[in-house]
């Protein structure tokens, strides 16, 4: 195998051996390639197809899923892909003959994604372990990693936007773009301009899918307010829900009304707590936990059955791996996988809470409270509040701290910048990198917070808006003359596609780790610091001192 999309490969190259630091085994990234492959394909003929007027939501819904699957994380199951390779296969021969019904010319040499085929199941394997589809194939390490910027850039958007479409809102702009940047990674032409644009247009494209997302949850659920959220359980079973999913948490809390098992969010399911619609639901119980890594000693001491719903699964251990459903994208042999809803229905949860009913209630990990919630649109209405502490200088300088955590001992570099950060400061955060500080006891400053959660990954786009509506108040001519900060953590590709939004959005200076991506050439690196001032962390003594003095 040859995967390096994740923040924690090997030697911060590439995982290489039989297994990915993740657990994904060879077999099985070898195979995320080659339905990589296939929807470049697809991208191919749809992008060719889109000025003739063939246009299929469905088929851009499928790449949108195959992207997601492949993030890291989420699917382990090789089948599942063997399925999906056939399928897009099936998929992307019909839009070439519908093209071609409609005129379409044929180009003498289609790149092999447009053209590569497979008979059956051996026929996948082979071409798997023959690697085709990676992106070691490209020669030039300046254009891999270009191509590598924008495919993982897409694997992010794809989540955002399908987290969106299961609450029942899309966008075609969105889809257009993810298959036209697909095309354009199967061309083997594509100079290192065209892809340099690429990966800015894949920062607005990034950007319109988080407001995409955000309009969705708050469309279907309200807007974030200020919330305390438990962290203890009490003496009933109950069900663990993870991932980003919220309208599979609606699902659940509905089917487990009345029954007696309480719901507890985990990982980047806490931020749910923070929607209004989800109060009326007594069986929503609390968080229990931490960020995904610590999953498997936390499912141990849960006892119940635990869901899901997106990326951040860890191969689970022989010991609760019966307890572990999967949904969506997520699979891992093994686990029962509750299917996709039909139209207007809900996902079937009975399995589940049928297992629920036979188990013991969870072991108290802590007892307390988080606070979040803060998301644009609650922070707008305390903008009073927060200019006035900016003005009279109690407030002297914001540091984002968004992004996701992970298992390498350095993330500890976090909690200790949120330690060491003057008094007169406050962390805007979002994504799982925030329980490396969350539980901290920093205090407030005249009744704010001193962390400021705004929610899951995808609402690093609230910590956007509010950081350009604080440009507007101060009328300021540049985003990065605020008191402003940037601190990000990075594991995988959503936190890649967040990172393109906030170039595209004009904000520089950003400090990323705990180390660059592995992806990056030499000369692209160059780029990124020399244009938008990215850099790497130093100790957290070093940046701290930096950040305060604006550096």
């Amino acid at each position: 195998m040859y995967c390096n999309q994740c923040q924690e490969t090997m030697k911060n190259t590439a995982c290489t051996l039989a297994k990915g630091v993740c657990g994904k085994p060879a077999e099985t990234a070898i195979l995320q390639d080659l339905v990589l492959h296939v929807c470049k394909g697809i991208g191919y003929w749809a992008s060719k197809a889109l000025p003739l007027g063939f246009y299929s939501e469905d088929d851009a819904f499928y790449v949108t899923r195959m992207l997601f699957a492949t993030i890291t994380n989420a699917n382990f199951f090789t089948q599942d892909f063997e399925h999906w390779i056939a399928e897009g296969l099936e998929r992307r021969e019909r839009i070439r003959l519908a093209y071609v019904a409609k005129g379409g010319a044929i180009d003498s040499t289609p790149p092999d994604a447009a053209t590569w085929s497979a008979a059956n199941v051996e026929a996948i394997r082979t071409a798997a372990a023959a690697g085709k589809g990676a992106l070691t194939e490209i020669a030039d390490e300046d254009i891999r990693a270009l191509k590598a910027l924008v495919l993982y850039g897409l694997k992010g958007m794809a989540a955002y936007v399908e987290h969106a479409y299961a609450i029942g809102i899309s966008e075609r702009s969105i889809f257009e773009f993810m298959l036209k940047a697909l095309a354009q990674l199967a061309d083997e032409s594509s100079s290192k301009d065209t892809l340099i644009s690429l990966v800015l247009e894949t920062g607005k494209a990034g950007v319109d899918a988080m407001a995409l997302l955000d309009r969705a949850n708050t469309g279907a659920y309200g807007k974030p307010r200020i919330t305390k959220v438990r962290t203890g359980v009490r003496n009933r079973p109950g069900i663990l829900i993870s991932g980003h999913d919220l309208r599979d948490l609606h699902d659940l809390l509905e089917q487990t009304k009345g029954t007696g098992i309480d719901v507890y969010t985990h990982g980047e399911m806490l931020p749910a707590h923070y929607y209004p619609f989800f109060e009326k639901y007594d069986n929503l119980y609390g968080n229990y936990g931490n960020a995904w890594w610590k999953q498997d000693v936390e499912i141990e001491k849960f006892h119940g059955p635990v869901l899901f719903t997106s990326n951040c699964l860890v191969p689970p251990k022989e010991s609760y791996k019966k307890r572990v459903f999967t949904t969506g994208i997520v699979g891992f042999e093994g686990c029962t996988h509750i299917p996709d809803r039909e139209p207007g229905k809900m996902k079937d949860f009975s399995a589940i809470i049928e297992m629920a009913k036979t188990c013991e209630p969870p072991e108290q990990l802590e007892d307390g409270t988080i606070v979040g919630g803060f998301a644009h649109d609650q922070v707008f209405a305390l903008a009073d509040t927060v200019v006035e502490a900016v003005k009279s200088g109690a407030i002297k300088r914001f540091i984002v701290m968004a992004g996701c955590d992970g298992r390498q001992p350095k993330r500890s570099y976090y909690t200790e910048v949120a330690e060491k950060l003057p008094d007169n400061t406050v962390i805007l955060t979002a994504g799982c990198a925030k329980y490396r500080y969350n539980k901290l006891d920093l205090g407030d400053i005249g009744g704010i917070p001193r962390v400021l959660d705004a929610g899951q990954c995808n609402d690093s786009y609230s910590l956007a808006l509010v950081a350009l509506k604080l440009k507007e108040i101060f009328g300021l001519d540049d985003v990065n003359k605020l008191p402003l900060s940037f601190d990000i953590a990075w594991y995988e590709q959503k936190a890649v596609l967040v990172l393109l939004a906030l170039l595209y959005l004009g904000f520089k200076n950003i400090r990323l780790g705990p180390t660059l991506p592995g992806f990056l050439s030499p000369r692209v690196a160059e780029i990124l610091i020399e244009n938008f001032g990215i850099k790497g962390i130093a100790t957290a003594d070093e940046d701290v001192a930096a950040m305060v003095a604006g550096r």
